[in-house]
C-alpha cells in the first residue's frame, strides 16, 4: 500500500523545510510513503523549496485559488500517483507529525474510511475564548448536519482511503473541512475522530481573517451543503413554519369573530395569512422538486465516482507500462 502525505501551501517557503523534515518516510502497514506539496499560486519560491526539501511530488496551481481548491487538487494528484491512503496536513506544522500513526490506525484496522484529528478545540490555549466557543458550536452544528459525532469539524489533519477520496467532491471556494464532512455523512463512508496534539502557532491563521468573515463563510458553507444533501427537510421546515403562522392568523380571526363574537376588522390579517399559506405551500413544493433533484444528483455522483475510478486506474496502468 502507498501512503501520500499531501500539504496545501501558499507562501510557505520559510516554514516548509522544517515541516517536511518532521514527516515520516516509512510507516508500518505501508510499502511506500511519499510527500505531495500543492503550491496554491504562491508568490515566493514555495515549489522550489518543496523540491529541495525532498517532496516527491509538487503540484503548482497557476493562480491562488484558495485552500479548498488546493486540497481538491492534492486529492486528484495523489490518486493519480497511486495513493491507497491520503493524509492531509498543514504546511505551518500546526499538527504534530508524531500523531500520524494515530490518525492512520483506524484506516489500517479497517474501522474507518475518513479519520479526523481532534485538537480538543474547547481547551486549546492559543485559541481566544470566543474562537474556542465558535469552534465547539460550529462542530456541533456540522455534526448534526452530517449525522456524525465530530468534535473538531474544522481540523485539516485528516486521513482518507482511496475510496473516500474518489467520493469526495469539493465545491466550496472557502474551505473543504465542513463541506466534505457533511458530504461524508450522507455517503457510504465510515468516519471516525481521534485525539491529536498540536504545536504552538508560528503565524496567524490565513483562512480566518476575522470572526465575522469566518462566521459568514462557514454559515454559507454549512447551509448550502446541508440543503444540497437534505433539501426536503430544509424546505419542509421553512414551509411548515409559514403554514403554521398562516394557520395561527386564520384561527385568531375565527376565534375573535365567531367564538368571542367581537366585531373587529381583520382584513389585513386574513390577507397576510393567505399570502403566508401560499408561500408555505410553494416552499413545500419546491422542497419536493429539490429532493428529486438531489436524488438525481446522487445518481450523477455515483456515475462520476465510477468514471473517476476507471480514469485513475487507467492512468496507473499506463504508468506501469511506461516503466516496463
Amino acid at each position: 500500500m502507498k501512503l501520500i502525505i499531501q500539504i496545501p501551501c501558499y507562501n510557505e517557503a520559510e516554514v516548509l523545510p522544517h515541516t517536511l523534515s518532521l514527516l515520516p518516510r516509512q510507516m508500518e502497514g505501508f510499502d511506500a510513503v511519499e510527500v505531495l506539496v500543492v503550491d496554491d499560486g504562491s508568490q515566493d519560491n514555495t515549489a522550489e523549496v518543496a523540491r529541495a526539501a525532498g517532496a516527491d511530488h509538487v503540484v503548482r496551481l497557476r493562480k491562488h485559488s484558495g485552500l479548498a481548491k488546493a486540497f481538491a487538487a492534492g486529492l486528484d494528484a495523489s490518486l493519480r500517483a497511486g495513493a491507497d491512503v491520503i493524509l492531509n496536513t498543514d504546511a505551518d506544522n500546526q499538527y504534530s507529525a508524531e500523531d500520524i500513526p494515530t490518525l492512520l490506525r483506524p484506516i489500517l484496522e479497517g474501522k474507518a474510511d475518513l479519520v479526523i484529528g481532534d485538537r480538543g478545540v474547547a481547551t486549546l490555549e492559543h485559541f481566544a475564548p470566543l474562537k474556542r466557543r465558535l469552534q465547539v458550536w460550529g462542530s456541533h452544528v456540522v455534526s448534526r448536519a452530517a449525522g456524525l459525532s465530530i468534535p473538531d469539524a474544522t481540523s485539516g489533519f485528516r486521513a482518507l482511503t482511496r475510496e473516500a477520496a474518489l467520493r469526495t467532491l469539493v465545491l466550496s471556494d472557502y474551505s473543504y473541512t465542513l463541506e466534505t464532512l457533511i458530504q461524508a455523512g450522507n455517503s457510504p463512508i465510515a468516519v471516525m475522530s481521534v485525539p491529536i496534539r498540536t504545536n504552538p502557532p508560528t503565524r496567524p491563521s490565513r483562512l480566518i481573517r476575522s470572526i465575522g468573515d469566518y462566521l459568514r463563510n462557514s454559515s454559507i458553507t454549512i447551509v448550502r451543503s446541508y440543503s444540497m444533501h437534505r433539501p426536503l427537510r430544509v424546505f419542509s421546515v421553512v414551509g411548515g413554519i409559514l403554514l403554521l403562522v398562516a394557520f395561527g392568523l386564520g384561527m385568531r380571526f375565527v376565534i375573535l369573530r365567531y367564538v368571542l363574537g367581537q366585531d373587529v376588522a381583520q382584513v389585513q390579517a386574513l390577507i397576510l395569512a393567505a399570502i403566508l399559506a401560499i408561500i408555505g405551500f410553494q416552499t413545500l413544493m419546491i422542497g419536493l422538486v429539490a429532493d428529486l433533484i438531489a436524488f438525481n444528483r446522487k445518481i450523477l455522483e455515483e456515475v462520476l465516482y465510477r468514471v473517476r475510478q476507471q480514469d485513475y486506474e487507467r492512468g496507473e496502468s499506463n504508468a506501469s507500462l511506461k516503466e516496463r
